[in-house]
């Protein structure tokens, strides 16, 4: 069996037309250099996950041009909200994911393959913080509890601290129920964050656990706590998440920068002797 290849990109934060995100980022140039990066990428992704902060203000004009800049994607995708998006005005935007209820929190499963791929709204509306709402919490745990088959589950707020401050008093607030969600459940092997626009591994509930880097700003890094809250402008980026069936699988995640960058040149000449 081939390998399923899951892409990640992450906090879009898409403004209305015309307009830079901090009077300084063009963040819909940035999602449209990220399209063109997947678009081109062989072998071609199964699927795109979304992880949150689509829009940033936000409102419906923002998902409407959010909805244009991603019209050129070859590829499939789902979303999940993070705490710039509007639930409402993303079901809107949005109206054919799969969503696991009619209304509330936006949690989803998609099916790719032998995967399935698990999508958390972790949203608290008009807070930076993230936090998984009872009924989200039950539909996981029974969702995990359905089947055998291994899964990927993506939301927007990392549940463990980064040493980035500011970032940290925002992360999942309720991560302790997760913890022990995950705990139960060992055919999760990988947990796909956003929200810090960096790319950051750790192990949590026993999974592996990375937040994305973005396509267009970064948190800077400042674990000394020197600075105010404050952003960079580096080399934007986005993962791939590459599943090995067979045995008890495995899940390889590639950051993968977003450019023209020189290359690819050979190692080895055309006497097969190394250059």
């Amino acid at each position: 069996m081939k390998p399923i290849i899951i892409a990640q990109i992450t906090d879009l934060h898409i403004k209305p037309r015309g307009q830079l995100a901090y009077g300084k980022v063009d963040t819909a140039a940035a999602l449209q250099r990220c399209v063109a990066e997947l678009n081109r990428f062989s072998p071609q992704p199964d699927l795109i996950v979304i992880s949150g902060d689509l829009a940033d203000t936000p409102v419906p004009e923002e998902y409407d041009y959010l909805n244009g800049l991603l019209a050129p994607l070859k590829i499939p995708f789902v979303a999940v909200p993070g705490n710039h998006d509007d639930r409402a005005m993303m079901r809107a935007a949005l109206p054919t994911q799969p969503y696991a209820r009619q209304s509330g929190p936006l949690d989803l499963v998609r099916p790719v393959g032998e995967l399935d791929v698990i999508g958390l709204d972790s949203s608290v509306a008009g807070k930076p913080n993230g936090r998984l709402e009872p009924e989200t919490l039950q539909w996981l745990d029974a969702q995990l509890g359905s089947g055998s088959r291994p899964a990927l589950i993506f939301l927007h707020h990392p549940p463990f601290a980064t040493g980035i401050g500011h970032m940290d008093v925002q992360n999942l607030h309720n991560a302790d129920a997760l913890d022990a969600i995950l705990k139960k459940h060992a055919r999760v092997k990988l947990l796909g964050c956003g929200h810090v626009h960096r790319a950051t591994a750790t192990m949590f509930g026993g999974v592996v656990t990375t937040i994305c880097p973005a396509p267009n700003h970064s948190v800077a890094l400042d674990l000394a706590a020197q600075l105010p809250p404050s952003f960079k402008v580096e080399p934007p980026a986005f993962h791939l998440h590459v599943w090995h069936p067979g045995g008890s699988g495995q899940v390889v995640t590639h950051t993968v920068p977003i450019g023209d960058f020189d290359g690819p040149h050979p190692f080895f000449g055309t006497d097969g002797k190394l250059l």
